[in-house]
């Protein structure tokens, strides 16, 4: 039902975006204004990016198969890691579109700029506003989100050059304007890529400390030593566990492994596990008792 949500939340945010880009597009062409320009090509990346998103929650129901045994859950993270680097490459045109009018400014239609980027910054805000709260939960979400948010900030600054130009006809404004448009986009998109990248390489989840689990499952009653512990992401919010676990030889193995996943799910939230259980031998036991 959470994932029905969210892409009621994205279909709606989309058709928005659609709707004012092609607005947008006419009226920086018409205002000859690379401010304008630059939103509208981030729009754009909005589009296919909110797109993707929808796909991606599409195919994550799909059920597992026996090839593909955990379904198709990271297809949200690559649709994320996608996002992001659409972010880098329209920042790319929009810094290469930038120095060339600082080089040679050209004059801009400040006014006609002005309205057309006050009213996409009002598409910007009720977009965000409808995916808001639900872009925590999920990298996907995140990932349309920020785009969202990117264009946002690229209709202020459009806003804030118009009103510049308009006041004092500096048309320097227009591409310097670009320029901190797509800082603050390398910015905001920088943590989606990482944190896609970690997921897809199977690095131990943000906030979970393995040290800390192992001492944890070291404490649970029975246990005697934990090793070959590994934790990462199936997708965002989804954990997964392998591990080790040598326990005591007269030990209930079964309320050992229950008190460890109780443990688990308690403290970590993780709840997909795999642990072996091996009996401490007699050499081992003399050891530690030494």
């Amino acid at each position: 039902m959470e994932r029905d949500g969210d892409t009621h939340r994205l279909t709606l945010a989309l058709a928005i975006t659609a709707i004012y880009f092609f607005a947008e597009v006419l009226g920086g062409i018409l205002t000859n204004s690379l401010a304008l320009l630059s939103d509208a090509g981030h729009m754009f990346s909005d589009i296919a990016a909110l797109a993707l998103s929808i796909f991606a929650f599409q195919m994550a129901r799909r059920p597992a198969t026996i090839k593909k045994s955990y379904g198709y859950h990271r297809l949200e993270i690559l649709a994320a890691l996608i996002n992001g680097l659409a972010l880098w490459l329209i920042v790319g045109v929009i810094f290469n579109e930038a120095y060339r009018r600082f080089l040679d400014p050209p004059e801009v239609q400040s006014l006609g700029m002005l309205v057309v980027a006050t009213l996409g910054l009002g598409v910007n805000v009720v977009a965000g506003f409808i995916l808001y709260g639900s872009d925590h939960a999920s990298l996907n979400m995140r990932g349309a989100f920020l785009h969202v948010l990117g264009d946002a900030l690229g209709s202020v600054g459009a806003v804030a050059a118009g009103l510049v130009m308009l006041a004092t006809g500096w048309y320097l404004a227009d591409p310097l304007v670009s320029v901190l448009i797509g800082l603050l986009i390398l910015y905001t998109s920088w943590g989606l890529v990482k944190e896609s990248v970690d997921i897809l390489m199977q690095s131990v989840p943000e906030g979970i400390d393995v040290a800390e689990v192992q001492s944890a499952m070291e404490r649970v009653s029975g246990v005697v030593k934990i090793h070959d512990l590994h934790v990462w992401s199936v997708t965002s919010g989804v954990f997964t566990l392998s591990a080790h676990a040598v326990i005591r030889p007269d030990g209930d193995p079964h309320g050992i492994l229950d008190r460890i996943e109780e443990e688990l799910k308690r403290r970590f939230r993780i709840e997909h596990t795999t642990i072996q259980l091996e009996f401490e031998d007699r050499e081992q036991k003399e050891f530690r008792d030494f």
